[in-house]
C-alpha cells in the first residue's frame, strides 16, 4: 500500500486532531470495506448498513460511520516508535473491526434504537441477526492480522486476544451492575478499564508491534490508550447525561432513562449526599422515568459533586497519558498528533 501520509513541513504546527482522524479513515477506510466485502452476503448486508455504507434497504449511502479513533491510535503509534503507518493499516482495521462488534452487541444489550443520528442495526435487521453480525466482525479481526503477512502478526493476535477477553469481562461485569444496588465506584472503574480501556491500550499496542517499537515502548504507548480509554468513558459517560443529541446521536439523558450504572452515577449514589440518597431512590424504582424525573436525576448528579468528580478524573487520566507517551520517546510529529487526539477524544464537545 502506497503511504498516503502527507504532513505538513517542518517548523508547521502540524495537522489538527480532525484532520488525523480524516487521514486515518483515508487511509483504512479501502481496507476496511475490502475485508467486509469477503464476509457472506447476509452479515455483509447488516455490516454495511452499521458502518453507514448502506442504507436498510441495500442501497448506497454515506452516513457517520464514527470517529474511527482506535484506527488513527493504532497508525500514530506506528509512527510514534519510528515506523511507517502504511504497515500499521492491518492493525487499524482490525481494532475498528473488533470496536464495532462489541457496539452490535452493546446496542442489542443496552436496548438503544439509534447510533450515529441512525437507527441501530438490531431495530432493522433484528435481534439475532445483529448479535450474529457481530460475531463475524470479530472472527474478521482475527483473519485480517493473520493474513497481513506482518512479522508482528501473532504477537499482534495475542495482543487483541487479551484485549477482547478484558472487553467481554467489563460488558458482562456492566450487564450485571444493571441489577444490582450495591454498585461500587471502584468496580465501576474497572469496569470501564476493561470494557473501554484494554481495546485503546491494544489499538496503541499494536501499531506500535506493528511499527517495530521496543517492547518497552509498546508497553507505554499501550498504558497511553489505556489511561486514555479510561477518560474517554468518564467524558462519554459524562456526555450520556448532559450531552447535545445532535453531537451524541442518542437521546438526552439516554443512560439516565435506563438506569444505568455509568461513573458519574455511581459516584453520585455512593458520595454519602442527600443528592445521592435522593438519587438512589429514583434509581432503585422500577417505573419508567418521567422527563421531570430525569432532569432531576441530573440535577442530582450534579449537586452530589459527581459531575465536577467525573471530570477531574477525565482530566488526570489524560495527564498520566500525555505522561506514559512522553516515557516511551516517542518520534515528533507522530507524538505531538496523538497528545492532540487524546485531547480532542477527552473534550465534552465531541
Amino acid at each position: 500500500m502506497a503511504m498516503t501520509d502527507a504532513r505538513p513541513e517542518a517548523g508547521t504546527a502540524g495537522r489538527s486532531a480532525r484532520e488525523v482522524l480524516q487521514w486515518s479513515r483515508d487511509q483504512v477506510e479501502p481496507a476496511l470495506k475490502a475485508a467486509v466485502a469477503t464476509m457472506p452476503q447476509a452479515t455483509q448486508r447488516i455490516t454495511n448498513y452499521h458502518f453507514g455504507w448502506q442504507d436498510e434497504e441495500g442501497r448506497p449511502a454515506n452516513g457517520d460511520g464514527g470517529k474511527a479513533l482506535r484506527p488513527a491510535l493504532a497508525l500514530l503509534a506506528a509512527e510514534t516508535v519510528g515506523g511507517l503507518s502504511d504497515v500499521a493499516v492491518p492493525a487499524a482495521v482490525a481494532v475498528e473491526l473488533v470496536h464495532n462488534f462489541s457496539l452490535l452487541h452493546d446496542d442489542v444489550m443496552d436496548a438503544d434504537a439509534t447510533r450515529r443520528h441512525r437507527a441501530t442495526a438490531w431495530t432493522v435487521f433484528g435481534i439475532n441477526a445483529a448479535i450474529l453480525a457481530g460475531d463475524a466482525l470479530l472472527s474478521l479481526a482475527f483473519d485480517v492480522l493473520a493474513d497481513s503477512g506482518h512479522p508482528a502478526a501473532h504477537e499482534g493476535t495475542r495482543i487483541l486476544g487479551t484485549a477482547v477477553q478484558d472487553l467481554v469481562d467489563g460488558q458482562l461485569a456492566d450487564s450485571h451492575f444493571e441489577t444490582r444496588t450495591d454498585v461500587e465506584l471502584a468496580e465501576c472503574v474497572r469496569m470501564a478499564e476493561l470494557k473501554t480501556g484494554a481495546l485503546l491500550g491494544a489499538s496503541c499496542a499494536l501499531g506500535a508491534v506493528f511499527g517495530g517499537g521496543r517492547p518497552d515502548q509498546v508497553e507505554h504507548l499501550r498504558r497511553f490508550g489505556a489511561d486514555l480509554g479510561l477518560a474517554f468513558q468518564y467524558v462519554d459517560d459524562l456526555l450520556g447525561i448532559w450531552g447535545d443529541s445532535a453531537v451524541t446521536g442518542k437521546p438526552v439523558h439516554s443512560d439516565l432513562s435506563r438506569r444505568k450504572k455509568s461513573l458519574p452515577a455511581v459516584a453520585a449514589l455512593t458520595s454519602g449526599t442527600d443528592a445521592g440518597r435522593e438519587l438512589a431512590v429514583l434509581y432503585h424504582d422500577t417505573l419508567p422515568l418521567s422527563d421531570v424525573e430525569l432532569a432531576r436525576a441530573a440535577l442530582l448528579i450534579d449537586q452530589a459533586g459527581a459531575r465536577t468528580k467525573s471530570q477531574d478524573e477525565a482530566d488526570a487520566l489524560l495527564a498520566s497519558a500525555l505522561g506514559q507517551l512522553a516515557s516511551a520517546h516517542p518520534v515528533a510529529p507522530a507524538a505531538v498528533e496523538l497528545g492532540k487526539l487524546a485531547r480532542l477524544a477527552t473534550r465534552r464537545d465531541h
